[in-house]
């Protein structure tokens, strides 16, 4: 499955996350997920919290345009970001320095 997908109205996206990263950042990873480092540790939804603010900081939307639909307590999340889906997947794109 690659790293995005479309996904009705914006697109999906596959995150390995690593908590306790020291900083927040986040990048491409390989051709199946994007790499996310937290500062935040895995305690009461504190990394998915952080990761759901730096993937809406990334992605240039809202918040609560990104949903967490799978992954919950795993290091593989995947993720729900809505909006236009053409612009959002051209932001994944760069992430990885190639065109959609």
């Amino acid at each position: 499955m690659p790293a995005w997908t479309p996904a009705g109205h914006g697109i999906a996206i596959t995150v390995r996350v690593t908590p306790r990263g020291g900083r927040n950042a986040f990048a491409a990873g390989t051709a199946d997920y994007f790499a996310a480092r937290l500062a935040a540790a895995p305690v009461d939804g504190a990394a998915n919290a952080g990761l759901i603010a730096l993937v809406a900081k990334i992605f240039a939307v809202p918040k609560r345009a990104v949903t967490l639909i799978a992954g919950d307590t795993a290091r593989l999340k995947r993720l729900r970001i809505a909006g236009d889906a053409t612009v959002l997947a051209k932001i994944a794109a760069s992430l990885y320095a190639i065109a959609p």
